[in-house]
């Protein structure tokens, strides 16, 4: 039988994977418990709140999620009144979703908890060793993104 070379908790994708979890499940608790969100409406929310409408496809490009999660996530938030939509005048299929102002309250209210819990995660960094962890992030997933299989 070969030997193994892989040792799961040295394994890079493994230790990415744990460790987002991990973030996801601390600001699921967060939003959770307090606005009744889940990560993924968030996200949509997170997108919708730094621009004025967006498309679904833009949704799904700017959330790394897939199209079922971001219609699911956002059904649910027009649902509740937190996002709109509008038709789309140059593509009759698609519409246009933006935070309706209920939304934005509410955006306006979980934007500072999001920031401390940022912050509390960058305490066991350096401010360089923040600013080196973002570029090789942003690295990591330029190179997934282009590796074809």
């Amino acid at each position: 039988m070969p030997e193994n070379k892989l040792t799961l908790s040295n394994f890079l994708p493994y230790q990415l994977s744990i460790t987002s979890n991990a973030v996801s499940d601390l600001i699921a608790r967060s939003y959770h418990g307090r606005f009744g969100l889940k990560i993924p409406e968030w996200r949509v929310m997170a997108v919708l709140g730094e621009r004025a409408s967006v498309t679904q496809r833009e949704l799904v490009a700017a959330t790394a999620m897939d199209k079922v999660t971001v219609n699911r996530a956002s059904k649910a938030l027009v649902e509740r009144g937190l996002i709109g939509r509008a038709p789309n005048e140059t593509d009759g299929r698609s519409h246009h979703l933006a935070l309706t102002a209920v939304g934005r309250e509410l955006y306006d209210q979980i934007v500072p908890l999001a920031v401390s819990v940022e912050d509390e995660l960058e305490t066991v960094l350096s401010v360089d060793e923040a600013r080196v962890l973002a570029d090789i992030l942003e690295r990591l997933r330029a190179k997934a993104v282009s590796i074809k299989l």
